[in-house]
């Protein structure tokens, strides 16, 4: 790292978990991130300026007036324009040291293995469950650390799924592929900084992930209830018979 690079990640470099060793690990990682909505931004926008190299931020969507209550890399100037495209440019501009590419697409099949390949770590932001469980699919088939959020009303949770680790369950071990069955923040509404609580979660286990340092939320969902600011841990064990991991 040159000097600029030194005084940018100072406060990374001076904990003893990160040090420089730690930050440019972070400077070569591949992070995919599925979902431009109310947690990828903020999760994007925390792993930019970490530091971590290379980002590649996928949704087909774009720009609508209801997104800016909580979609914070997104501005009233970006109405009508593709997410992915409009989150790449709030990266840039937050660092541009870094490489950020946009898919303006919803990953499946062979596009979708084709990103978590490339990836290190995968960021789960997506928001219905076709892409939950067909992503999870192919990170436990390419062995590939996924990091999970959601959130809804005034209720969120994380968890993280690591295929490497042979006691760690998978998405579909802890819900099962019934199809579309709960409802979206279009229909039950979210208020706006539980993404940002959410997405800056994950954007931590990310990095923890990616350096091997503390205790990360594998084997275990994190549940946060807004209202009345509880938190909950609960264990979620590998299910032996998991259509998706159990022989993997």
């Amino acid at each position: 790292m040159n000097d600029e690079l030194l005084l940018r990640y100072s406060r990374h470099i001076l904990l003893p978990q990160i040090d420089i060793w730690g930050q440019e690990k972070l400077i070569q990682a591949k992070v995919l991130i599925v979902g431009a909505g109310g947690l990828g931004c903020p999760a994007a926008m925390y792993l930019a300026a970490a530091g971590v190299g290379q980002l590649t931020i996928a949704d087909p969507d774009r720009v609508e007036l209801s997104n800016l209550q909580r979609q914070i890399a997104h501005t009233t100037d970006d109405l009508g324009r593709p997410k992915a495209v409009s989150t790449q440019e709030t990266l840039r501009a937050l660092n541009p040291t870094i490489q950020v590419e946009a898919l303006c697409q919803r990953l499946t099949g062979e596009s979708l293995t084709k990103q978590v390949a490339k990836a290190d770590l995968v960021l789960d932001c997506s928001d219905n469950f076709a892409t939950r469980f067909e992503l999870n699919r192919a990170c436990v088939r390419l062995r590939t650390p996924l990091v999970s959020g959601a959130a809804i009303r005034f209720e969120g949770q994380i968890a993280v799924f690591d295929p490497r680790r042979e006691d760690s369950p998978c998405y579909n071990c802890l819900y099962a592929d019934q199809g579309e069955l709960s409802e979206r923040c279009t229909e039950a509404g979210i208020v706006a900084p539980l993404t940002g609580i959410v997405g800056s979660i994950q954007a931590l286990e990310a990095i923890k992930v990616l350096l091997g340092i503390g205790q990360t939320l594998t084997g275990h969902l994190l549940l946060v209830d807004g209202m009345t600011m509880e938190w909950n841990r609960l264990a979620v064990p590998r299910h032996p018979d998991c259509p998706t991991c159990s022989r993997r």
